[in-house]
């Protein structure tokens, strides 16, 4: 009943009231839209639980029917304001957002936005919204690859402040300001009381190229341990022919050692994704990653090179109906440790399969 009650609030705050066939007429814009994703992953390793690997925070469970996301959102837009919900459930919930309070596990986004300018593109927006950061989302039919890679796994999905953003009249130019909870966070973690930084540029010179540059600087931790964090996120969007398109990834990030020190842990991780587009129903993916992370920054193995980890993935897709996909996709990873569960013991390679079923509207 509480849950109940505070999606309702929610509800009110975000879309005060119904729109009128009058008010819809005069340019505002109220969309509902829905998504549902259900996954099975075969993992030949055979993890002892359900649970796969620590590191993965979406597709990640062996040997079980699941839902990946569930998701509906409601939109309002007019010419001065916008407002978007959405509410979720499954396994990128459940792992994402472990660390928050219950009823905030249950929201993929909350923001509002208002147009500071007359004449300019000119927005502040504010609340739960998207990150910025990455070339990959949490929703599966708008990525090249089925599964997530390890550098969106482990980097923010989702993040809570404000942010300014200017998109220029050609639409060539986006830029943005933001200011965060921390990251990938909702509420604060307890004892921080700083607040983190980023920005983000994106260029498109033509159809064909999408160029972005996105940064996050701040702690994420209690006053006590605290150090400061610096990450860039690059990539680039190539559609070289018709049915051929790529991305070229490559982000980098560098963490404090200690609280004040001048020495910094790094980690990085380039990729390559690809999709070939067969018929208006098939298509194929594939991608190549590499995983350097040796200090246990973001993935903590605690063996002696730490995690360095090259992937490799290849899906086949299938659009059943209009907005019904069929996906099925053989990943694998090749680490200098011994890293992955198999059975109750590690080892230094992992292969799974997963399939997925996803739906919208």
């Amino acid at each position: 009943m509480k849950k109940a009650i505070v999606i309702g609030i929610m509800l009110g705050i975000i879309f005060p009231k119904a729109q009128s066939s009058d008010s819809l007429k005069s340019g505002n814009k109220l969309t509902v839209s829905a998504y549902a994703e259900l996954f099975y992953t075969y993992d030949f390793n055979r993890p002892e639980g359900s649970h796969r690997q620590d590191f993965l925070y979406s597709y990640n469970r062996h040997n079980e029917l699941n839902l990946n996301l569930g998701l509906i959102k409601g939109s309002y837009q007019n010419d001065n304001f916008r407002a978007n919900l959405a509410l979720m459930a499954g396994v990128y919930a459940e792992d994402n957002l472990s660390a928050e309070e219950e009823i905030l596990q249950y929201v993929n986004e909350a923001n509002v936005g208002i147009k500071i300018s007359k004449t300019k593109n000119l927005w502040i927006d504010a609340g739960i919204m998207p990150s910025h950061i990455g070339w990959e989302s949490a929703i599966g039919k708008d990525n090249i690859n089925l599964t997530r890679s390890l550098a969106a796994d482990n980097s923010p999905y989702f993040e809570t402040g404000a942010k300014i953003s200017y998109t220029s009249d050609n639409g060539k130019w986006f830029v943005s300001g933001l200011i965060l909870n921390g990251w990938q966070r909702i509420i604060q973690a307890e004892g921080n009381q700083s607040l983190s930084f980023g920005h983000q540029i994106i260029y498109k010179p033509n159809e064909k190229i999408t160029l972005n540059s996105s940064s996050f600087i701040g702690n994420d931790k209690a006053k006590e341990e605290k150090k400061m964090r610096y990450f860039h996120d690059l990539y680039g969007n190539f559609q070289l022919t018709k049915q051929f398109s790529a991305t070229l990834g490559f982000d980098i990030g560098a963490e404090q050692k200690e609280k004040g020190s001048k020495s910094y842990n790094l980690w990085y991780t380039p990729n390559i994704l690809m999709k070939y587009q067969l018929t208006d129903q098939w298509a194929f993916g594939g991608r190549l990653e590499y995983y350097n992370d040796k200090n246990g920054v973001i993935i903590n193995t605690g063996t002696e090179n730490g995690f360095q980890t090259f992937g490799y993935s290849f899906n086949l897709d299938y659009l059943i109906f209009k907005k019904v996909m069929l996906r099925t996709e053989a990943r694998g990873f090749t680490s200098k440790d011994a890293v992955f569960m198999k059975n109750n013991g590690l080892k230094t390679g992992n292969f799974f399969i997963t399939t997925s079923l996803s739906a919208w509207f």
